[in-house]
C-alpha cells in the first residue's frame, strides 16, 4: 500500500510466521488501538520529482549518487520467483512500473497485466526451476502513461534454490584463517548499483591475547559481479590488533574502522577512503613509506583502480605522548551539498586515559586534502572531562545527522554533538558518560525534532540509559541505578515494535522495554527482545530485529519466554552455507542496497570466497523511496565502528505520514 495525502495510522498484519501475532492491533495503553485508515485516494509514490536518471544540479541540493532500480530475484518456491527494486527518490509521485522476464537471451515479456502501483515488487508466479536456464529480470517506469527505458537486468538461475539469497562469488581469502569482518559499499564503477570494498583479517596468533594477527591485514574491492578490481595489502603496520590501541595501519578492530566509501567529487564513481601507515603496498606494487612506521595518513583512492590519488598526515597533538591511532571514518555534508570525510582518532595515555581528535577533511578531485578544522579533546579521567567541563569521555561511535532540519550534517557520539562547519562543540548530554550505542532519528511522528537514545557503561553516578532531545541537547528521562550497583548496559536499541504506543519504543538488557515517553511495557529481560540490531524486512511498519543470526520480531500481543521472540529467518542454516562466527555476531554489513526500501545483510560464505546477500522475498504494498537516497541512512552506511543500525531522517512506523522528498540531486 502506497500513502495518499489523508493518511493517519495503520496497524500492519505481518506475513511470516507471526501473522497471528499481529493479526490485530488491539490495545492503546488501556484500550482499543486506533482503527485501521486506509487511504481513499488513489495510490501514489512516497517522493516526488524527476523521473529517475539524473536530475540537474542545484546549489542547494545535496549530491548523491545517482543510483538504478537495483533489480533483484530471488526463488520463492518451485513455480514462483520474487523481484523486488528501487523507487528512487526523485521519482515522478505518480510512477507505475512494468516486470519484464526474459529466458536465455529471449526477447522480454511482461509479466504485469496494468502498470504497478504500488508497493515496488512483484512475484513472478510462472518461473518454473525444472530445468536450466537463466531468467533476467529488469523493470520499466511508466510516467504519463508512456513506458520508459528498460532497467539494468537482474539474472537468476532457473532451478536454483528457494532461498532469500544472493551470492556473489570472489577471489579466495590471502591465506588459511583469513576471514572478513566489514564490507562497505559504493559505486565503484559507476554503473548505478553498488560494488564491494570488504577486509581480510589475518587470524590471531596463538597465545598472544587476540593482540597480534598471524600476518597483514588487506583490503579488496569487487564489482557487484564479484570481479575482483584490486587488493591493498595493509602491511607490517596492521598486524598489531589490540583493539584498545591497535597498529597504525590497523582496519576494523574495537570501535575502530580505519576505512569509508563514498563518491567524494561527485563524478558518478565512489573513492575508498583509507587510514595508511609506511609499508602499505598498493595495487599497482608500490610502497607507501615515511621515515616513522607509527606516523598515520589519510589516504583517497581510486575506487576502480585502487590508485592513491591523494594522502594528507593526520594531527599529531597527542602523538608524542600515546602514538598512534584508532580511526573511525564516516561521511557527512557540513555545507549541505557536497560530502565530507569526519575523522575520529583516538589513543590511550599511561594513565589509562583517552586522547581524542576529531577532523573535517574535503577532497574534490586531485592530489591534496583540504583539512577544514582539527578538534583535539584531551579526557582527564576516565569517564570524566576535561577541568573546564568542556567535553566528557565519547562514546564509542559516531553518527553523523542533520539535527536540526537545515540541510547541514552534524557529528554526534553518545553524549556530545559537533558542528561541522567549525568543529565546536554544539552541546554535551548534562552527567552522561561514555557508552558503546547510541541512536539518533525521528523517533515519534508527532514529537518535534530528533531524539536521542544511548547505554551507559559502568556510570559512576549509575545511569544506565537515556532519553534526549537530539537537537538542543536537553535530557528528557533516564534511568539509574544506586552508585554501587553500576553496571555496563552495553546495548541500546529503539524502533516501532509495538503499535500500541506511540513512536518508536527504547529497549536494553537491563531495565526492559519502554515506550518513548517513559512507560515501562515490559521489565522481564526474558520477554523482551534482546537489544541487538533493529531493520525492516517483512514488509509492514514495524520494525523487525536481527539478533545473533537471526531474524525476528517481537510478541507484543503475547509475550513469552517459552517461546521468545518469535522468528523470521535464521541466517545460519547449514544450507545457506555461511560463515556467522569468524567476525563475530554482526554481519559484514546491513542497509538497503538492492531492491525495495527494506534491508539487505551481507555475510561470507563458509570458505570466505563469496559475498551472500540476504534480502527479503516478501510481498509488500508499502512504498518508499529507497533508503539509500536518504541523507541520514546514506551517511551512516559509511560507518563501522561498534555496529549499529542506520535509521532514516523521518519516522518510519505506526501512524508515520507521507516521508517529505530529501532535498537532494543526483551526480552525473
Amino acid at each position: 500500500m502506497s500513502f495518499g495525502s489523508n493518511y493517519r495510522s495503520l496497524c500492519w498484519p505481518a506475513i511470516l510466521p507471526v501473522a497471528a501475532i499481529l493479526s490485530s492491533c488491539g490495545g492503546d495503553e488501556g484500550g482499543a488501538a486506533p482503527p485501521v485508515t486506509v487511504p481513499s485516494t488513489p495510490p501514489t509514490s512516497l517522493s516526488s520529482g524527476s523521473s529517475g536518471g539524473g536530475s540537474p544540479l542545484t546549489t542547494s541540493a545535496r549530491i548523491m549518487e545517482n543510483l538504478g532500480r537495483g533489480v533483484v530475484a530471488v526463488r520463492k518456491s518451485a513455480s514462483s520467483v520474487f523481484v523486488s527494486w528501487r523507487l528512487l527518490a526523485l521519482d515522478d509521485p505518480d510512477i507505475a512500473f512494468n516486470v519484464y522476464r526474459s529466458f536465455n537471451g529471449d526477447a522480454p515479456v511482461k509479466l504485469n497485466g496494468s502498470p504497478l502501483t504500488e508497493g515496488t515488487n512483484f512475484t513472478d508466479t510462472g518461473a518454473t526451476n525444472g530445468t536450466s536456464g537463466t531468467y533476467s529480470y529488469t523493470v520499466r517506469p511508466v510516467v504519463d502513461g508512456q513506458e520508459q527505458a528498460a532497467s539494468g537486468a537482474f539474472d537468476l538461475a532457473a532451478n536454483g534454490p528457494n532461498h532469500p539469497i544472493v551470492r556473489i562469488p570472489i577471489s579466495a581469502p590471502p591465506a588459511a584463517g583469513y576471514y572478513t569482518k566489514f564490507a562497505w559499499v559504493g559505486d565503484l564503477d559507476g554503473d548505478g548499483e553498488y560494488d564491494y570494498v570488504i577486509d581480510r583479517l589475518a587470524p590471531e596468533v596463538p597465545g598472544t591475547n587476540g593482540d597480534l594477527g598471524a600476518g597483514p591485514q588487506y583490503l579488496e574491492a569487487y564489482k557487484r559481479d564479484g570481479t575482483r578490481l584490486w587488493q591493498v595489502n595493509m602491511g607490517p603496520g596492521s598486524e598489531n590488533i589490540y583493539n584498545v590501541k591497535p597498529g597504525p595501519a590497523t582496519l576494523s578492530v574495537g570501535m575502530y574502522d580505519g576505512a569509508t566509501v563514498y563518491d567524494l567529487d561527485g563524478d558518478g564513481k565512489a573513492e575508498v577512503v583509507l587510514k595508511i601507515a609506511s609499508g602499505v603496498t598498493l595495487p599497482n606494487g608500490t610502497t607507501f613509506t615515511n621515515s616513522d612506521p607509527n606516523k598515520q595518513f589519510v589516504a583517497i583512492l581510486d575506487g576502480e583502480t585502487g590508485a592513491m590519488l591523494a594522502s594528507k598526515a593526520i594531527p599529531t597533538n597527542y602523538y608524542a605522548q600515546a602514538g598512534s591511532m584508532g580511526v573511525q571514518l564516516g561521511i557527512g555534508y557540513a555545507d549541505g551539498q557536497t560530502p565530507n570525510i569526519f575523522f575520529w582518532g583516538r589513543n590511550r595515555n599511561a594513565d589509562k586515559t583517552f586522547n581524542d581528535i576529531f577532523v573535517s577533511y574535503s577532497w574534490s578531485g586531485g592530489s591534496t586534502i583540504s583539512e577544514n578544522w582539527v578538534l583535539p579533546l584531551h579526557q582527564a579521567t576516565y569517564g570524566g572531562g576535561n577541568p573546564d567541563g568542556t567535553h566528557q569521555e565519547a562514546s564509542h561511535q559516531m553518527r553523523i545527522i542533520d539535527v536540526d532540519g537545515d540541510g547541514k550534517d552534524e557529528v554526534a557520539t553518545g553524549n556530545f554533538m559537533l558542528n561541522t562547519s567549525n568543529g565546536t562543540i554544539r552541546y554535551i548530554l548534562p552527567g552522561v558518560g561514555h557508552g558503546d550505542r547510541f541512536y539518533i532519528g525521528k523517533f515519534n511522528p508527532t514529537h518535534s525534532g530528533m531524539r536521542g537514545a544511548g547505554a551507559q557503561q559502568n556510570h559512576p553516578d549509575g545511569l544506565l540509559e537515556y532519553y534526549y532531545d537530539a537537537t538542543n541537547g536537553s535530557l528528557i528521562w533516564s534511568h539509574s541505578v544506586p552508585p554501587a550497583e553500576t553496571y555496563d548496559v552495553g546495548r541500546v536499541i529503539v524502533g516501532d515494535i509495538d503499535p500500541r504506543y506511540p513512536g518508536f519504543e527504547v529497549w536494553t538488557p537491563y531495565s526492559g522495554l519502554y515506550s518513548g515517553d517513559n512507560v515501562l511495557i515490559e521489565a522481564d529481560k526474558d520477554l523482551s527482545p534482546w537489544a541487538a540490531q533493529m531493520l525492516w524486512w517483512d514488509g509492514d511498519l514495524l520494525s523487525e530485529l536481527l539478533n545473533d543470526h537471526k531474524l525476528e520480531k517481537w510478541d507484543y500481543q503475547n509475550p513469552s519466554s517459552s517461546t521468545g521472540v518469535p522468528r523470521l529467518l535464521s541466517l545460519n542454516k547449514a544450507e545457506y552455507a555461511v560463515d556467522m562466527t569468524s567476525a563475530g555476531k554482526n554481519p559484514a554489513f546491513f542497509g538497503d542496497i538492492l531492491g525495495d526500501w527494506r534491508t539487505e545483510i551481507v555475510t561470507m560464505g563458509s570458505q570466505q570466497n563469496e559475498l551472500v546477500i540476504f534480502t527479503t522475498d516478501i510481498p509488500s504494498s508499502t512504498r518508499l523511496y529507497t533508503m539509500a537516497q536518504n541523507p541520514a541512512y546514506r551517511n551512516h552506511m559509511t560507518i563501522k565502528g561498534y555496529v549499529q543500525s542506520p535509521l532514516p531522517d523521518y519516522y518510519l512506523g505506526t501512524g508515520m505520514s507521507t516521508p517529505p522528498v530529501p532535498n537532494i540531486s543526483y551526480a552525473p
